[in-house]
């Protein structure tokens, strides 16, 4: 099965970067520095941020669609990002943690899900996409719940 996993568009949020604090905290956001290895994925490149690298925590809607799915949480972004676009390839941000995966169709209506380790996604993925019925998927940070990265078909 050929997927692609993607971030989310660095162009979108290009401007957060240019906010200061106060103008963050008008919009639910905050400004942090990296303090812990591996804590702190941005979900533009689907990268880790480096210790001592400065991000913000938004609040994103991942899922704007007209269902009872429609859905934001909180994501970690960091700027002068490019934007993930992998074919066949799990990034690494995604393969050392617990994902779940959910299975949407084209009304934004889920399909399917799955608890799956990163290192085991590619099979999770061959096993959603095995229903006709599902159009993409979004993983989630098991663990706290929030927007990782969509995977569709090729």
């Amino acid at each position: 099965m050929t997927f692609r996993i993607t971030g989310l568009p660095a162009t979108d949020f290009a401007a957060w970067f240019e906010l200061s604090d106060a103008e963050l905290a008008e919009r639910n956001a905050v400004r942090r520095i990296v303090d812990e290895p591996h804590a702190f994925p941005c979900r533009i490149s689907l990268t880790d941020a480096e210790v001592g690298d400065e991000v913000l925590l938004i609040n994103h809607e991942h899922l704007p669609v007209d269902s009872p799915y429609r859905s934001r949480h909180a994501i970690y972004i960091r700027a002068g990002e490019t934007t993930c676009d992998a074919v066949d390839e799990v990034p690494d941000m995604l393969r050392r943690r617990l994902l779940s995966l959910r299975a949407f169709d084209d009304a934004g209506m889920m399909t399917g899900c799955d608890v799956v380790e990163g290192r085991d996604l590619e099979t999770a993925i061959s096993r959603l996409f095995a229903d006709p019925q599902a159009a993409y998927l979004h993983a989630h940070f098991a663990r706290p719940g929030c927007y990782a990265a969509r995977i569709d078909r090729c």
